[in-house]
């Protein structure tokens, strides 16, 4: 159990280390939601695009000087639709 703390202007909680831990709560940013009966507060998922960077830059290095002759010619060879008629 905790109580509301004066932080200058504002009021916060003092969250004991272990419901931290077991929250998942350490060193990640946070987002608070009012609730009928409180305040839930939880981690904000910020993992979506979480090292992206990283692996584009790899893969870019492993393909360096490759080309991609298949998907590129199919997307530019119209030759399927001489048959066509419109």
């Amino acid at each position: 159990m905790t109580t509301l703390t004066k932080i200058g202007n504002s009021q916060g909680i003092r969250i004991p280390k272990p419901l931290i831990q077991q929250a998942h709560l350490e060193n990640v940013e946070l987002e608070l939601q009012v609730l009928e009966n409180g305040l839930l507060i939880k981690p904000v998922n910020n993992t979506g695009r979480e090292g992206w960077e990283k692996n584009i830059e790899e893969v870019i290095s492993k393909h360096k000087g490759m080309q991609d002759d298949g998907v590129l010619e199919d997307l530019l060879n119209d030759s399927d639709l001489e048959d066509w008629q419109w």
